[in-house]
Formats: C-alpha cells, structure tokens, sequence
C-alpha cells in the first residue's frame, strides 16, 4: 500500500495589491508517496513554484495562503508555529531554487553557508559542522570539496553552484526534497549530472517534487505527474500513462509541441493562444479560448474538476482527448 508523506487539500494561494487579487494556486489537491518522485509541469506562470513555496508556508509578500490544508506525516503545515516551521524547514522538508547564485550568500564562502546550517539546527559542534560539510560537497560529486568550500558563490560554474545548494537542503537529512528548475540554464552534461545526484537521493528514500518547465526532465525522472495550468491541476497520472495517453488538451499541445527525431520539423506544433490573466480568470475553463477541443458542456458550464477518466489517471475537461483504442 503507498505511504502517504505529504497531502494538500483544497489549497488557495493568492497575490493582492490594493487593487487586485492573483489566484496562483486555486484549489489544489495531491499526495506524494513516501520515496516518490513527483513531477510537477506547466508553462511559466502556471502556479507550480508557488505551490513549493506553499508547502513550507513561505510564500513571499504580498502573497498568502488563503485556505485549505497540507499535512505532512499527518500535521498541518499552515497550523504550525514559526518555532515548529523553523523545525520543519530543513530537518523535514528542504528547497532547492531555480537560480543557485541567487539562493547563496555572496559574502560568504559556501563551505561556511553548509555549515550554518548544520550548526543552527543541530547544535553541532563548529569542527563536527565542518567536517559534515565536507563530506556532503563531496557526496555530491565536486571534485576536491575542500578548495569548493572556501570559494564563494561567484566562483562557482552554475552546476557547481547547483551542487552545493542541493548539499545545503540535504545537509539534515530531510524526508522531502522540493527542486524548482534544478536544471534551468545548465548544460545538457551538468544537467544528467543533477539529475543523477536527485536520483540518488529518492534511491536513499527521499520524497522530490520536481518542478519543472522540461517534460524531457519529466520523462526521464518522474513516478507520477501533475499537468498544472492558470493556477489549477489540468491532469494527473502515472508518467507512462500520460506520454502515450495524454487526455487533456492542454497536455496533448505541450507533447506535440515536443520536437521529435522521427517526425518532421516543419511540422513541429505550438500551443495556439497565451496563458489567462489570472486576475480575471474565468468562471469556465481558463483553457478554453486555446483548446481545439471546446465542445458546448465547455462553453456553458462551470471549470471542470478532476475526474478519473481510467484507472489511476484523472483530467478536468469536459471532452478529453480521443483516444484509437476507445473504438
């Protein structure tokens, strides 16, 4: 029977100025399995780096979670204290940031900054900090960890920098890993090298989120999917399942907009139209002005919830995508 590590519940996660409100999450729900790898897709703007943030209730301001619930190992997230948060971030659930100079202190060496961590959460002593900062730059494959250490961030290669920010939300072990585009603006060769290092880690146990824009990441590195869009789940499955039987729309579009060695380039496709406002999302599926497929039920009625279309495999449309083997 799967082992339930993380559930969210119905989640709002909104934006607001004085004059406006920006649903970037609105009313998610999921689960992530003890040792899964989950991954989570969709176009810029779609609400999955929110979603991370949800989860360790970090959202920045003017943000907020307005509702629902997530519960890790059964506790609700949005209920703890800023004690039981601190507790939480790090020990149980760890982030790694699309831009790894950005998520570093420039001023200081990265050796140090592993080490901060290790002695603000485990009162470890300076030496044991060090010595364990050591060994986890060197499990994650940097090459002499001791000269990486003294360097700061602005002399590292963007992969190496990558490295060390995963060392740091690994430095204590955590049960949950959430990576936000661990692999953005690397190199196809750093990029298999991170992808190795989050391997390793799930073969150890850890649960990953993997938020990604790359349905190539998706497909090599995830259990399970989640297709988010306009701040909603538009599908979710097996990853298997939903290469060879995308049922909504939307993730069709973003797979045959996937170059492909055995089909033509001239014929490569796009997804037609542009993303929702999302201060002034529709009541009907924020979709539906790209979608090939609107039928009537689209037009008037409310957006579509998840449903199980077959075994295992949900979609919000009112008219998934056809199927040959449904003849």
């Amino acid at each position: 029977m799967p082992d339930t590590i993380l559930e969210i519940q119905d989640l709002h996660t909104r934006y607001h100025d004085r004059k406006e409100i920006l649903k970037a999450v609105d009313g998610v729900n999921l689960t992530l399995e003890r040792g899964e790898i989950l991954g989570i897709v969709g176009e810029s703007g779609c609400g999955k780096t929110t979603l991370g943030l949800s989860i360790l209730n970090l959202v920045p301001y003017p943000g907020f979670v307005d509702s629902g619930s997530i519960l890790f190992n059964g506790r609700n997230v949005l209920e703890m204290s800023q004690a039981e948060l601190r507790e939480l971030r790090g020990n149980n659930i760890s982030m790694i940031f699309q831009q790894p100079q950005a998520g570093l202190n420039p001023i200081l060496p990265v050796g140090e900054q592993v080490e901060e961590i290790i002695t603000a959460h485990t009162g470890k002593s300076k030496a044991d900090a060090r010595r364990m900062a050591l060994e986890l730059l060197m499990s994650m494959g940097l090459p002499d960890p001791e000269r990486v250490a003294q360097r700061y961030p602005f002399q590292l290669s963007g992969g190496m920098a990558q490295r060390v920010m995963i060392a740091i939300a690994m430095a204590l072990q955590p049960d949950i890993l959430i990576a936000d585009e661990p692999t953005s603006a690397l190199d196809m060769t750093v990029q298999a090298q991170i992808l190795e290092e989050l391997r390793r880690l799930r073969n150890r146990g850890v649960s990953i989120i993997l938020i990604t824009h790359d349905l190539g990441v998706i497909a090599q590195m995830a259990d399970r999917v989640v297709v988010m869009y306009a701040g909603r789940i538009a599908e979710e499955s097996e990853t298997i399942a939903l290469f060879h039987r995308p049922r909504h729309p939307y993730t069709w579009a973003l797979l045959e907009s996937l170059p492909r060695i055995d089909a033509d380039v001239n014929r490569l496709r796009q997804v037609q139209g542009r993303p929702p406002d999302m201060t002034r999302l529709p009541d009907e599926c924020a979709f539906l002005p790209r979608c090939s497929k609107a039928i009537s039920a689209c037009r008037i009625n409310p957006s579509p919830v998840l449903r199980e279309i077959e075994p295992e495999h949900w979609a919000a449309c009112y008219n998934p995508v056809y199927q040959p083997e449904e003849e």
